[in-house]
């Protein structure tokens, strides 16, 4: 097949300076070489012709493919297969966007998926709702405020107080009035900043009553993580506060819909001390240690990781406000 980058134009050229060079040696050759002549012009003609439709063909694949792109697909339903219902709060900063892109990209692989969003604002952003009408996946969408006294502070540690807590809740209130004791699913906490591989959605999908596994690049360590001892959980590998009754980060576990719904109540708390959001919830499901089920070969892969995109500093901003009275266009939405 002729190249795309053979244009057409380098062709026609071609064929007009052969043919100035074929009647210049009409002029001059003998009679019996102009029907020879002749057919070469005619197979080179028919040459031209071809790479002409060769070349429409190419640009019609190529709108074809382009248009393909910008289609929304939804992640394929599995009959029978339960599904995954992810809580993920979020909130309004420079990077939420490339936040939330980076995870719906890992999403849109993962069959019989709800993604459960739920913003800390007063009102859903124009935002987050573009963005999830645009994503191609199968969502809702909701807000939870944060009170101002609970809300960190622009120089606060990110552990200071407890983060997306509303949120969670009213993922979880959602959960509870839309699903019933007849819907087969598993409920897992999804932070917007975290990476996952789709390995560990193919794990949790079948847990029975709460699952678990260790995370990547947390507590200060290289990993936390349960430790098992013939396939079952026994102890924890962790720095901070080891007596937690369930020491371990939010990406961590993952709940049975069914058994969630035997405690509709269960919820996380504001009002707990820093690292017992976890425990909470787990222990207002009546959970022993002996009820985790070890995922992630027996909790030796990590399948998540607690990554944090670094804040974003706009120094040049204030520069060009200095320099041109303005900064960059604000209504280009980043």
């Amino acid at each position: 097949m002729i190249s795309p980058r053979f244009k057409k134009k380098y062709l026609f050229l071609l064929f007009f300076v052969f043919q100035f060079f074929l009647m210049f040696y009409i002029s001059w050759c003998p009679a019996e070489d102009l029907s020879r002549m002749e057919k070469l012009v005619l197979i080179y003609q028919k040459q031209i012709m071809t790479q002409e439709i060769e070349l429409k063909k190419l640009k019609v694949t190529r709108s074809k493919i382009y248009y393909r792109t910008e289609q929304k697909v939804l992640p394929k339903y599995i009959k029978d297969l339960p599904y995954i219902y992810a809580i993920t709060p979020t909130y309004t900063r420079l990077e939420q966007k490339a936040e939330l892109t980076r995870l719906s990209q890992t999403l849109l692989h993962i069959p019989n998926f709800h993604w459960i969003v739920i913003e800390d604002a007063t009102t859903k952003t124009e935002l987050v709702t573009k963005f999830l009408k645009n994503s191609g996946l199968n969502y809702t969408h909701l807000n939870a405020l944060t009170p101002k006294h609970y809300k960190l502070e622009e120089k606060d540690p990110n552990w200071l107080k407890p983060r997306g807590v509303l949120q969670r809740n009213a993922g979880l209130e959602w959960i509870v009035t839309n699903q019933n004791s007849k819907s087969n699913g598993v409920i897992y906490f999804m932070d917007d900043d975290n990476t996952y591989s789709l390995k560990l959605f193919d794990e949790i999908r079948f847990t029975e009553k709460v699952s678990v596994w260790p995370v990547g690049l947390s507590g200060g360590l290289r990993f936390e993580s349960p430790i098992v001892t013939n396939n079952e959980v026994t102890n924890w590998f962790v720095f901070w506060k080891p007596e937690r009754p369930f020491p371990m980060d939010m990406a961590g576990f993952a709940i049975n819909l069914k058994f969630f719904l035997q405690y509709p109540e269960a919820r996380f708390s504001l009002r707990v001390q820093r690292g017992y959001q976890e425990s909470t919830l787990l222990s207002q499901l009546h959970v022993k240690l002996n009820d985790l089920e070890p995922k992630a070969n027996d909790c030796k892969e990590i399948l998540v990781w607690h990554t944090r995109t670094e804040k974003t500093k706009l120094k040049n901003e204030d520069k060009l406000k200095l320099k041109y009275g303005h900064g960059s266009d604000l209504s280009i939405e980043v």
